[in-house]
């Protein structure tokens, strides 16, 4: 199986440069980085030990920056690599990287271009985000005898009945980890089952993340704007869950029509798609165009990149997005750090864990469809002290949940103590 999925990668290696073209003609590549794509480095490898982090996309590398920051305190001669697959997360990343982070794009996975990747950088040790597997760069890093671990470890129940059907590539790839740091007991088992070794269950370092940053005088200057106006967030809607809200907005607006609804899409470029959706029946603003919002606007549209840190303090009232459709959710530590009243959909499977133990604490409810959201979001506006009792029970469970990511250092230390001596 597996030499068969580098045939076939090997394959289709003459065609991908057309792919790529179009992906950046739909703002999915990054122009001048196109190359890094092809394995082709952007730039020099430092001199001394090197860390090669990889990371999906936003929310793995978020979740990774406080370790990125603990790490270069503790082994301040360790030079870092960051690598991330989207246009999104490089963005970000060019924001809140510590200084001397080298970011690339993780190469396509072809034999060829991840080989030019691995013999380029030369990673001495390298961390695997999650479950972002590819099997090419996996076998090539190992190859090169770079120390390997998984960190923040996940495999959802979906994920393992599809690595089920190919159980001779997950294996070949987990064996190539030295350790693996699964998120819970459920994910290490699953991840036992397939083949990993070295399972170690340490929690999940996204408890341990820092405040989302946030521009203070641009959270001052809303305020002012909105006023007494009650406010509610829809953060990081998917496809379908815009609609959804505006009808909750709707319903909620029949008692309050002062109410101001904010929309944050996960993908900041449906901007203009969603305005133009909604805007037949509401009167919408659009962060991107530099709308104002006035008096009259219903809807805000926050199509920007890199601000859901102020608009979690400007609400305080949130529905998680990814929820109301078969998306699997979006993570809700963020918002219950900055002690915001969550509310989610039935789909959460993409953090089964953290929302089972919400459930538990009564710390995040539960909505089915734009009625319920409405139902829900009511509740909050009108009862003060339920909104407050959600919100002190997020933070305090998110807060006892920390340490995640020194504990994993701690268990590592002796690697990066001879890298770095």
């Amino acid at each position: 199986m597996v030499r068969l999925y580098q045939l076939l990668t090997a394959f289709i290696e003459p065609m991908l440069p057309l792919w790529l073209f179009l992906r950046r003609l739909r703002g999915k590549e990054e122009p001048g980085r196109i190359r890094e794509r092809y394995g082709v480095a952007g730039l020099p490898r430092p001199k001394g030990t090197l860390l090669w982090l990889h990371a999906a996309s936003v929310g793995e590398a978020n979740s990774v920056l406080l370790l990125i920051e603990k790490l270069r305190a503790r082994f301040p001669q360790l030079q870092m690599l960051l690598t991330t697959g989207t246009v999104t997360s490089a963005a970000l990343m060019k924001t809140r990287l510590p200084k001397g982070v080298i970011h690339q794009y993780v190469p396509l996975d072809t034999p060829d271009f991840t080989r030019r990747f691995i013999r380029h950088w030369k990673p001495d040790i390298a961390f695997w985000v999650e479950s972002e597997f590819w099997p090419n760069l996996v076998l090539n890093a190992r190859a090169y005898n770079c120390f390997m671990t998984v960190i923040n470890a996940r495999m959802s129940p979906r994920s393992f009945a599809m690595w089920q059907k190919y159980p001779a590539l997950i294996t070949a790839m987990l064996h190539c980890f030295d350790y693996i740091f699964a998120q819970s007991e459920e994910d290490g088992e699953r991840l036992k089952k397939l083949g990993a070794k070295k399972i170690i269950c340490e929690g999940n370092i996204k408890y341990d993340a820092a405040l989302l940053p946030c521009d203070e005088s641009e959270l001052l200057r809303l305020k002012q704007i909105i006023g007494s106006r009650p406010v509610w967030l829809a953060a990081s809607t998917q496809p379908g869950e815009e609609k959804m809200a505006a009808k909750a907005h709707n319903l909620l607006s029949a008692m309050r029509p002062q109410l101001l609804c904010i929309i944050v899409p996960r993908h900041p470029g449906r901007g203009e798609q969603i305005a133009a959706q909604l805007g037949t029946n509401f009167r919408v603003a659009l962060r991107s165009r530099k709308d104002p919002i006035t008096p009259q606007t219903q809807i805000y549209i926050a199509d920007t990149l890199g601000e859901l840190g102020l608009f979690y303090r400007l609400s305080g009232i949130v529905f998680m997005g990814g929820s109301l459709v078969k998306h699997g959710g979006q993570n809700p530590l963020e918002p219950a750090r900055l002690s915001c009243a969550i509310v989610t959909g039935s789909h959460t499977e993409n953090f089964l864990q953290i929302y089972q133990e919400m459930d538990a604490l009564g710390a995040v409810l539960r909505a089915t469809n734009a009625e319920s959201l409405a139902a829900q979001m009511d509740s909050l506006l009108n009862q003060s002290v339920t909104a407050t009792t959600l919100q002190t029970l997020a933070r305090q469970w998110v807060d006892t949940k920390t340490g995640t990511a020194d504990r994993i250092i701690n268990q590592l230390a002796p690697i990066f103590s001879v890298g770095a001596s």
